[in-house]
């Protein structure tokens, strides 16, 4: 009456790897997109940072973790720096804790012939989006 009658169906054929490669492209594919825009800038991030932090020298003006300004009175052969806030105010921080170096003072024995060696605690400014030099990104002087 109502039963149908049902038939045997065939066996599917066996060589599945090319549908498992199809199943896994797109977490492949995530995977790259996010080495390529996330992992990899930030890499580079933490070895500009790095670098930065171990060429910090005396009379740069640095801004720490906490957003102190100050200028490094002294870099200790260590992770340790002493930086002057105020007048005669020096407190002693981590060189990992320098966030920004706002100017750089040019080294002992590059200054050139003409100019007027820099007074110690003045710094020269550098060419870096935090220290102005944004107006020459955009244009603008």
């Amino acid at each position: 009456m109502f039963v149908s009658t049902a038939y045997a169906q065939t066996a599917a054929p066996a060589g599945g790897g090319g549908d498992m490669l199809v199943q896994f492209l797109p977490l492949i594919l995530i995977f790259v997109v996010f080495y390529f825009l996330l992992i990899r800038p930030q890499q580079k991030k933490m070895k500009e940072h790095k670098a930065m932090l171990s060429a910090i020298r005396r009379g740069d003006r640095v801004v720490t973790g906490g957003g102190i300004i100050g200028i490094v009175t002294k870099v200790g052969a260590d992770e340790e720096i002493t930086v002057e806030i105020a007048e005669n105010v020096r407190v002693r921080c981590l060189r990992s804790t320098v966030n920004l170096v706002l100017a750089k003072t040019e080294p002992a024995g590059k200054s050139g012939g003409d100019a007027a060696p820099a007074a110690e605690g003045e710094a020269k400014p550098v060419e870096t989006p935090a220290a102005g030099g944004i107006g020459k990104l955009f244009g603008r002087k």
